[in-house]
């Protein structure tokens, strides 16, 4: 080439550096991990819109939780895949491919925060404001919350995304299974601080925000629980919220990791499995750790089975 930026727009990625003896038992192994998530999530997405006494503003809310698991594992998995049963040298992707896979890793990222913190203020209403909960947590304002999840994840990341594509490439090598923000910036030659600094203040902020959120939410929750001497709704709350918080931990865990292991390039392999992990521990264990731990939700799934075992004799 006779300058530093490439005219094709060729990428090279670097996929899952597996042994050639364990391509298929790991292919298989996340092929049923991608066939278990988005059959419970699709399912879960499906029971809740076709039945109507699971049409209230909890579950409405929570139908975003699984919308944005099927766009996480989507977004990567099948990729991933084809790129384990190729050879090192072609597993290539187009700059414009790599750049919308980068797009919705993030979307999914930024959502997965949103999601969980709108999730907690419908708890926080009904528990404490339960006689204002039904004039508060209208249709209206289940889409305003959703919209606003959404809307905010996408401005981020186009923000973020937009100053990343601005730079001219002079590498054709994605270091990592697949593409995100930063695997994108570092093919650029040219100064990138900018783009860092953008990366950290927003890291900081969602979380700052999220975890804040979260702990507030959940603090003014647990002070109505202590001076309450309703056992019912004690009971209620601490299931309820228990279960909301085994979620954000499994999501707010798994993303730190990654966020964490990029500032040591020693741990970059550590990095990348946890970037995948990522993509499909919370996406796997949402449906079972939320979906089945919602009684009303449990409920219908244990009436499901139990007529297709009576249909099935």
């Amino acid at each position: 080439m006779d300058n530093l930026t490439f005219t094709n727009t060729i990428l090279l990625m670097e996929g899952l550096k597996v042994a050639p003896q364990s391509s298929y038992p790991i292919f298989i192994l996340l092929l049923l991990i991608y066939v278990f998530t988005m059959g419970c999530n699709i399912g879960l997405i499906i029971l809740i819109s076709t039945d109507k006494n699971l049409h209230l503003p909890m579950h409405f809310l929570f139908c975003n939780l699984p919308l944005n698991d099927i766009l996480g594992t989507t977004v990567m998995l099948p990729r991933l895949l084809q790129d384990i049963l190729r050879e090192v040298s072609e597993r290539y992707m187009t700059y414009v491919e790599c750049v919308v896979q980068a797009y919705f890793v993030h979307i999914f990222g930024a959502a997965s925060h949103y999601v969980l913190m709108i999730m907690a203020f419908d708890r926080y209403v009904a528990i404490c404001n339960p006689l204002r909960y039904t004039a508060i947590m209208t249709n209206k304002m289940v889409v305003k919350l959703s919209v606003s999840a959404w809307g905010l994840s996408v401005l981020i990341v186009s923000i973020m995304l937009g100053l990343t594509i601005r730079l001219s490439r002079c590498r054709s090598k994605i270091e990592n299974p697949f593409c995100d923000n930063a695997s994108l910036f570092k093919l650029s030659c040219e100064s990138v601080v900018i783009n860092n600094v953008f990366g950290i203040i927003y890291t900081v902020i969602i979380f700052t925000f999220s975890l804040g959120s979260v702990f507030i939410t959940y603090g003014k929750i647990a002070t109505v629980c202590i001076t309450s001497k309703n056992k019912a709704l004690n009971r209620k709350a601490i299931k309820t919220c228990g279960t909301h918080i085994a979620v954000y931990i499994v999501m707010f865990v798994s993303c730190a990791s990654v966020v964490f292991l990029h500032r040591f390039p020693e741990y970059s392999e550590s990095r990348k499995l946890a970037s995948i992990m990522f993509h499909i521990v919370p996406p796997g264990l949402n449906p079972l750790v939320y979906g089945l731990q919602t009684k009303e939700i449990r409920q219908k799934f244990i009436k499901l089975w139990y007529r297709n075992k009576v249909n099935l004799k």
